[in-house]
């Protein structure tokens, strides 16, 4: 992996500070785009940039859109890229962060809504399309019906109602960010299996209401039958889970509404 330093060392001033992390693969159409928008809204950000493994100038548009670039030398799908970013959050001793999608979809503005919940006490703070919004968020119905069986599932297991288990739009606190640092899970959909970890582990979980944008540029990087196939793997993730589950983590006050907790 080679990387650019962010300025002021290993620790600097990053201490009381927020990073975005922002994985991406093959993002050349959106990336610019993606960063300007974060600086224009939240230049109070720090943002470092995990190209994972792109064949296309990626690396070299977040770099020149002011973004630390952490480069890893082949693709090792977005868990891989994700943790190598939790890594340098850690290490740059940062106690708070947030994934953000390089596509656009994210909307700078709702990243404070993430941090409100992590500042009030949650570990995992999840962006949710689909928790108190009247605008709708265009889902394909195959993957609407997967996802319903998701939420589902994972409830089961975690003993917690989500309404959007996918979401890539997330909030950590500093022990969320260790403990993921050294566990974050590898496989495509990661995002579940992730949010099952932290459930069933007792870390705190909510969701916060969130707005969502379509993707408008670049193209999502799974076909259908290699979605299927994640799908089925998560199911079955699921279901060994199932047999293992330790009990409800506690609530959070005055968070259970933006939770979803049943």
């Amino acid at each position: 992996m080679t990387h650019r330093e962010a300025p002021g060392g290993t620790t600097g001033g990053s201490r009381d500070r927020v990073l975005v992390i922002v994985p991406a693969y093959n993002e050349a159409e959106a990336i610019g785009s993606t960063l300007g928008d974060l600086a224009r809204q939240r230049p109070d950000l720090d943002v470092v940039v995990v190209d994972d493994g792109s064949a296309d100038a990626t690396a070299k548009l977040a770099a020149a859109g002011g973004a630390v670039v952490l480069r890893l030398p082949f693709n090792l799908g977005i868990g891989g890229a994700l943790r190598t970013g939790f890594r340098y959050a850690v290490r740059h001793g940062y106690t708070r962060a947030v994934q953000f999608d390089a596509d656009g979809q994210h909307d700078p503005a709702a990243i404070a809504a993430l941090l409100d919940a992590v500042d009030a006490g949650a570990d995992l703070a999840v962006g949710s399309r689909f928790a108190g919004h009247t605008e709708s968020y265009e889902v394909g119905r195959v993957r609407a019906g997967a996802m319903r069986v998701l939420r589902v599932l994972v409830g089961t297991v975690a003993g917690q109602r989500f309404t959007d288990t996918s979401s890539g739009f997330r909030g950590f606190s500093g022990p969320m960010l260790a403990f993921f640092a050294a566990s974050y899970p590898s496989e495509y959909m990661e995002s579940v299996e992730a949010l099952l970890l932290a459930a069933v582990k007792g870390y705190r979980v909510v969701e916060v209401p969130v707005s969502m944008r379509q993707r408008t540029e670049g193209a999502p990087s799974q076909r259908r039958a290699a979605l299927l196939y994640h799908y089925v793997r998560v199911l079955l993730v699921l279901a060994a889970n199932a047999t293992r589950r330790r009990g409800r983590p506690a609530a959070l006050p005055g968070l259970a509404s933006g939770a979803g907790a049943s």
